[in-house]
């Protein structure tokens, strides 16, 4: 998997093996990056929180493209060793929780500028991390949350509201914020 954009353009990364993988796709960060610079105008010194981080692609990118630095959430013990030589090969030194995301969100004490949520599609953890975003008061107030979901997945957005939405094929890219 390459990085598509920035300073590390170009440069590949470790993909985790299995049947519940599915990186984000290369047109999808493209276009995730294009909608957040048109809504924040730069990334210089914002925080992204890649709250289900898998390899780690869409807060590479996120480094790559200006974000001062990113966080990464990761439950599977294999893939979260993965994430951390991913970061040692492009030389970045990230945050790194190791554990389910709500026990993570519930227990940091960071706002975040994006956050950035792709988990496990059929789990329903949607409505429960905006949730905590909501409550702990996660998401700084000119901040966004990116959600990657199904066409048919129903979420409960909470105060936030879709200010920007992208289908591709069975794939939705929604873009909220404070409502």
């Amino acid at each position: 998997m390459q990085i598509t954009g920035g300073y590390l353009k170009s440069r590949r990364i470790n993909s985790p093996k299995g049947a519940n993988v599915r990186p984000t796709l290369s047109q999808v960060r493209e276009s995730v990056f294009s909608i957040l610079k048109s809504l924040m105008d730069d990334f210089d010194d914002r925080l992204f929180l890649d709250a289900f981080a898998g390899s780690g692609i869409m807060g590479f990118e996120a480094v790559s493209r200006g974000f001062k630095n990113v966080v990464f959430i990761e439950k599977d013990r294999k893939t979260f060793f993965l994430l951390k030589q991913n970061a040692e090969i492009l030389g970045l030194n990230p945050v790194f929780y190791a554990g389910d995301t709500l026990k993570v969100l519930n227990r940091i004490d960071i706002d975040f500028d994006v956050i950035y949520i792709d988990p496990p599609y059929r789990d329903g953890y949607y409505g429960n991390v905006i949730n905590t975003i909501h409550q702990r008061k996660l998401l700084k107030p000119d901040g966004f949350i990116v959600l990657e979901h199904l066409k048919e997945t129903e979420i409960d957005f909470n105060v936030f509201k879709a200010v920007k939405q992208k289908i591709y094929g069975e794939k939705v890219i929604t873009i909220l914020n404070l409502a």
